[in-house]
């Protein structure tokens, strides 16, 4: 392992147990080794997202028990690499980072992450701030941009759309001609979205959502829905979607399993589905295909995949950053930082 000036110990965010962030504590841990095909990275940053809130709770798809630091992505700089050649290309280099669940995840001041899609070269003119936000969000709205038009939809609903990812998945859409039918929760989210330039925004708060919900559907022939929410929300689309449609489940933001009506599915013929970004990738994509795929993306970061921050927490503030984040998951992303 070829490294310059690294620690012994490192100041890291450690959860000791899945019931969310009242477990989460800082404490000094040994910096971790690259083995085979490894890369240690230097953290910079590492934002929030809703799958670390899920993480947090034990509702995640990695199972890596605790204690175990948190943190599904973040970036910083390759500082030492473990044996293989793809390591030393790395070396030096700036680089976006993504935890595969079988190591410690990136709330840390050093992280190994794997040379086989778990380090992305970030592009000279993005940020390590926006670096720390370019793989989930914007590779999962490219994913949505290419799942619709592969399918040959003109038209998708989108919900927890005043996310970030689903700000992301307008700009897409409105570049390349999708129609996005957006449903969110509450009234400001839904001026958000229109002073963005979004037609059909529909609040699920409303008496008559259901109705209104309806409606767009059959105007816009609206036969694929992504939904980040699940619970009764999934059966609601697929009620108002024309027959052969598909509700593709993301996220699971009401902490419920997604509700259908037999009905629907065996005699409208309609379907759910799930999505996630690293097995989609890794089953649709070859290595180049991928390798495209992340430089289309980074050329598009600081328009149409861009991030705005809300605000930066240092790692010993984790737990509150957390909690505000919780809170509050619109108005852009919080991050959190080894030192501000």
């Amino acid at each position: 392992m070829t490294q310059t000036q690294i620690p012994n110990q490192m100041t890291a965010v450690v959860l000791d147990s899945f019931t969310g962030p009242e477990t989460l504590h800082v404490e000094q841990r040994p910096v971790p080794k690259p083995g085979k095909d490894e890369v240690l990275v230097k953290v910079a940053a590492s934002p929030i997202n809703p799958s670390d809130l899920a993480f947090l709770g034990g509702n995640y798809g990695f199972d890596n028990p605790p204690p175990v630091v948190p943190g599904g992505e973040g970036s910083g700089t390759v500082v030492a690499v473990g044996p293989g050649p793809m390591g030393r290309y790395f070396l030096g280099k700036r680089v976006a980072c993504l935890s595969n669940g079988e190591r410690d995840g990136i709330w840390a001041e050093y992280v190994v992450a794997s040379t086989k899609g778990g380090v992305f070269p970030l592009d000279k003119s993005v940020s390590l701030e926006q670096g720390a936000m370019s793989v989930i969000n914007p590779l999962t709205a490219v994913a949505f941009l290419e799942i619709t038009k592969g399918g040959g939809h003109k038209a998708i609903v989108l919900t927890a759309a005043a996310s970030a990812l689903g700000q992301m998945v307008n700009r897409l859409g409105r570049s390349e001609g999708i129609q996005v039918i957006n449903v969110v929760r509450r009234d400001a989210q839904v001026e958000l979205l229109k002073a963005q330039g979004a037609t059909a925004v529909l609040n699920s708060s409303d008496v008559d959502f259901d109705r209104q919900l309806h409606e767009v559907c059959h105007q816009y022939d609206a036969r694929l829905a992504f939904d980040a929410v699940a619970g009764p929300m999934t059966g609601q689309l697929l009620k108002a979607m024309p027959k052969n449609s598909t509700v593709t489940v993301y996220s699971c933001l009401s902490h419920k399993s997604p509700q259908t009506n037999v009905d629907q599915i065996v005699f409208e013929g309609k379907t759910v589905t799930g999505f996630w970004l690293g097995p989609w990738l890794y089953s649709t994509k070859n290595l180049l295909q991928i390798l495209m795929l992340w430089r289309r993306s980074q050329k598009l970061i600081s328009t149409d995949l861009k991030s705005e921050i809300r605000v930066r927490y240092p790692f010993q503030e984790a737990r509150k950053a957390v909690q505000e984040y919780t809170d509050h998951m619109t108005g852009g992303k919080i991050l959190l930082t080894p030192i501000i």
